[in-house]
């Protein structure tokens, strides 16, 4: 059991690296897609809407998928689409083909991050304790991994399809070998708990709290994605090169973080990770604000960083422990919420900057996500405590590798 375990985490961790890789190298090259496809300023922001809107139709999708099927089975062929589409993008020549090649992208990209996140939460009750940041750090670090090969493309100017092409080879092959290895937990009483939870309605008013922290953790994250490099040129006075340390600097910091917090929820427990996430989070953010300079305003992004990134996997691993018997569906309903952060976020912080200060704006995301203070203990544990002496013994039922469906 030990060892069908360890693979099953092996395997899932491996996913979640191949979907940071091809998510960074899509997001990285944007300005090179739309200079490939002709793409329009006015048109670009519709383009890049779909993506997290059809996302959103993949995850709700998939709630209702692993009512009849496991979520392995979702992932297992989610993920070879999310790299073809990512080919697609490279390779394509008309504008028709980027916006077919853009929405496989977005309603894999949904089916993949929940089908994850719910073999996550399913491989940490098997567990026992608290392994979900380890799967999202091996995301950070595939997110690096692809930012630095979109760096190298764009330095030697490189075709997308260049860039793609050798990504795809190595990844999907690899990618379809270890889902041999996934573990789904056993679903015979889980799908009929979920259907009936859905039923009642009960379960989204009960997941609503952590529906909300999701969606503020990912305003801040697409915040800094998306507009620290403006900031730190056009606010804090910085040259053009130094302006592109932030984003790197924070996902160097996400790795960290994300690699040691499954060490602090053991230790001090997830309610009290979470409230440190999030008082250290608004702490960068009022850093930010208040920067007299670029590397004052670097420290504030670094912050960012350790406080930002462990509130997703932490709210991931709360609803698997609030619907022990309709994780899928809670997972499937609350990644949802990933997406309308996202769409949030950019639009959010743009606008309070043109119409008031960006320095303002910066307000808004440390506002949000001291909100997550509120909700701090819908992350408590239930009848399971991950910790140090709290440990539950390993008596949840593996269920069965995906290789034998």
């Amino acid at each position: 059991m030990t060892d069908v375990l360890r693979r099953g985490r092996a395997s899932l961790a491996f996913s979640f690296f191949a979907q940071g890789v091809a998510f960074a190298l899509l997001v990285t090259r944007i300005p090179a897609i739309q200079n490939r496809y002709g793409v329009s300023d006015a048109l670009l922001p519709a383009f890049l809407a779909a993506v997290p809107v059809l996302a959103g139709v993949g995850s709700v999708a998939t709630g209702h998928l692993v009512k009849r099927i496991p979520p392995s089975r979702v992932l297992r062929w989610s993920q070879p689409v999310v790299l073809l589409a990512l080919l697609g993008v490279g390779a394509g020549e008309r504008m028709a083909e980027l916006a077919v090649s853009l929405a496989a992208f977005g309603l894999a990209v949904g089916a993949l991050d929940a089908s994850m996140n719910m073999l996550g939460v399913s491989l940490q009750r098997s567990y026992g304790r608290s392994i979900m940041l380890s799967f999202h750090a091996v995301y950070s670090l595939g997110g690096i991994l692809g930012a630095s090969l979109a760096w190298a493309g764009a330095h030697w100017h490189l075709a997308l399809w260049v860039s793609y092409l050798p990504v795809a080879l190595v990844l999907l092959p690899a990618a379809l070998v270890g889902s041999r290895w996934y573990v789904d937990a056993d679903a015979d009483g889980v799908v009929e708990d979920a259907v009936k939870a859905e039923g009642t309605g009960v379960a989204f008013k009960a997941l609503l709290p952590l529906c909300l922290v999701m969606c503020f953790a990912y305003i801040g994250d697409s915040t800094v994605s998306n507009w620290s490099a403006k900031y730190l040129q056009d606010v804090l006075g910085s040259s053009e090169q130094l302006a592109t340390v932030p984003y790197n600097v924070y996902m160097v910091t996400t790795l960290v973080g994300r690699a040691l917090g499954d060490f602090g929820v053991r230790r001090f427990g997830a309610v009290a990770v979470v409230r440190g996430g999030a008082v250290l989070a608004a702490v960068g953010f009022a850093v930010v604000a208040v920067a007299p300079g670029a590397w004052v305003g670097m420290l504030g992004f670094t912050l960012l960083g350790l406080g930002l990134c462990v509130l997703v996997p932490q709210t991931f691993a709360a609803a698997g422990r609030l619907f022990p018997g309709a994780s899928d569906a809670a997972v499937a309903r609350l990644n949802v919420f990933n997406y309308v952060g996202f769409l949030v976020g950019s639009p959010l912080v743009g606008a309070l900057g043109d119409t008031w200060s960006y320095r303002g704006a910066m307000l808004v995301p440390m506002v949000l996500v001291l909100v997550t203070l509120v909700y701090a203990r819908s992350f408590a544990a239930q009848p399971d405590r991950y910790g140090g002496g709290h440990e539950r013994p390993r008596t949840a039922d593996v269920g069965r590798g995906s290789n034998g469906l």
